[in-house]
Order: C-alpha cells, then structure tokens, then sequence
C-alpha cells in the first residue's frame, strides 16, 4: 500500500533491547469530499510511521516534510492514561520517497543564500539533485 503525506514531527531514531535501530516518525494525510449537502469536509488521517532499514534516512524526515510511504498498515489499540480506550494506524513502511523540502531545509537554503547577500557557484553545486 502506497499514502503520501507530510511529516507531523521530526523523525526519532530509537534502538531497540535487540540493538536494533528504528526510525519513528508521524504522517498526516488530508482528504477532502462533499456530502450530499455540498459542503466540503476535510478530514485528516494520521500515521505513526516505521522504517527498520536505516537510521541514516531520519535526518531527511523533517517536519513538512512530503513523502511518499510504502509499506503495511496495522492498528493498534491501548487505555491512556485517563483510562479512555484509544486507537491508532501504524505504517510499517519499506521504501521512502522524498517528494518536498521541509520548512526546516526551506529556512537553511534560505538562510545560506542571504549570506553575504550573494551564492557563488561552489555553494550551490551541493544543492543540485544530480
């Protein structure tokens, strides 16, 4: 199964008692459709997310982040700590596509180019995707 979505929060590398690492992160994906009133409802889904592959992936996985997820989802259900039954989705993802830059990644370029009000050409060859 495939969602696209923006990343809710930075991801978060945790190793388990195994000595394996995860990266933990959470998706929101916004839908939108009229009922039978004609009005428009939106309405957001959350996923929190986890990716066992590689650690190194996490520093890309910033907040607003676009990404595209593939991968499986289960449901998990608990009783929080006032005592109210909740319940979650969970994406077990296996491939990450990076679709936009954050507005964590937005604000640096920004920042590297109002560096003495001029980019030369080195700075930017860095930035290029290929």
């Amino acid at each position: 199964m495939n969602i696209t979505g923006r990343l809710t929060r930075d991801a978060e590398v945790r190793t388990t008692s195994q000595d394996k690492q995860v990266v933990n992160f959470s998706v929101a994906i916004n839908d939108s459709y009229k009922n039978k009133s004609g009005e428009r409802i939106e309405q957001t889904t959350y996923f929190d997310c986890s990716y066992w592959i590689t650690s190194k992936v996490a520093k890309l996985l910033t907040k607003g982040t676009l990404v595209e997820l593939s991968g499986r989802i289960s449901t998990r259900a608990w009783t929080g700590n006032d005592g109210e039954p909740r319940a979650g989705l969970n994406f077990h993802t296996s491939q990450i596509k990076l679709h936009g830059g954050s507005r964590k990644a937005e604000t640096v370029q920004a920042s590297a180019q109002t560096k003495n009000n001029k980019v030369t050409a080195q700075e930017t060859a860095d930035d290029l995707p290929f």
